[in-house]
């Protein structure tokens, strides 16, 4: 992975209103799309207490040793190393928000991956609708889940936002999204929103998309497990498959300064040779979204947007679009 970080880096801010013809109209979920695990971890905040759903032994001793247990924490929880802009302009076309409530932070809303993030989720929103303003033709799907430590009031405020901020770039859940579609109507967000009773309220809300993942942190096993659930079948609408490695607190113990990074470090090159042999579409097998870490520091965004093309040398291209 040096070498890869090495290499200059060209961005695919605008990938989907250069794909050819024959892609325009297929359902967004036949198509292959980038998306970064965790989006906002790049901006965990060390002086933050664990969040709530660590388990108690975690918690204990970040009451004992706050300075050791969330710089640990934040070695292993941070997966990311850039804003949504950045990001975006990469080729990220899903982003994972997981959206909390800190114990002191009055009505604002911030991001969690093991501690609390920096930045709030206004903050983050605004500004990939300023991302989404200069680049109007490219599509990104934004899924809250998680929401920790959120009150029913906290939701219908935090949905009373995204439906305020988005406006008509929001896609209905009753849409089949393609890209000529939601052109014609200046649609630009999808947004799942992992809270049904949310969903049921409001129409511009899709339900909760699968996120399909190995919970390992052997490269081996994550490829094994998603090959499995490929043989399993798709869902029929979007989907994850997660390239991401999950560490368990025995890797932790064993390696505790290493970080998430150098352990994706090692497994990228497996991970990324895995995605280049996959294929979107509606087939049993057909991948939809793909997640990865650290999205910055290799060819993976390229590398799935490279996929889409190979839906071009299908038999029949156009049953693709009705389906």
């Amino acid at each position: 992975m040096e070498d890869e970080e090495r290499l200059p880096l060209g961005g695919n801010p605008d990938w989907m209103s250069r794909l050819p013809g024959e892609l325009l109209d297929v359902p967004l979920w036949n198509l292959a799309l980038p998306g970064s695990h965790d989006s906002m971890s790049f901006c965990l905040d060390v002086s933050s207490p664990v969040v709530r759903s660590e388990p108690c032994v975690l918690r204990a001793i970040d009451r004992l040793f706050p300075c050791w247990t969330r710089t640990c924490v934040s070695l292993w929880a941070t997966t990311q190393q850039s804003v949504l802009s950045d990001q975006c302009e990469l080729g990220v076309r899903f982003l994972d928000l997981r959206i909390a409530r800190k114990p002191a932070g009055g009505n604002t809303l911030f991001f969690a991956h093991g501690i609390y993030t920096l930045m709030t989720v206004q903050e983050a929103l605004h500004e990939l609708a300023s991302w989404l303003d200069a680049h109007p033709r490219e599509i990104v799907i934004v899924s809250c889940s998680h929401f920790e430590s959120l009150s029913d009031e906290d939701h219908v405020h935090l949905a009373d936002f995204i439906i305020t901020l988005f406006g008509e770039k929001l896609c209905l859940s009753r849409d089949i999204p393609t890209l000529r579609s939601c052109w014609s109507r200046g649609q630009q967000v999808v947004v799942s929103y992992s809270n049904q009773q949310m969903v049921l309220l409001h129409p511009e809300l899709w339900t909760e998309i699968p996120y399909r993942y190995a919970d390992s942190p052997d490269p081996m096993k994550v490829i094994a497990y998603l090959e499995d659930q490929k043989h399993r079948g798709r869902p029929a609408g979007f989907y994850v498959s997660g390239l991401n490695l999950t560490e368990d607190a025995p890797y932790v113990l064993l390696h505790p300064l290493q970080g998430m990074r150098k352990m994706t470090a090692r497994a990228l090159p497996l991970l990324l040779s895995w995605t280049s042999e996959q294929r979107p579409g509606v087939e049993a097998g057909g991948v939809n979204i793909l997640c990865c870490d650290f999205v910055a520091v290799s060819r993976f965004c390229s590398l799935v947007i490279g996929l889409n093309y190979k839906l071009l040398a299908a038999p029949d291209a156009a049953s693709i679009s009705r389906r």
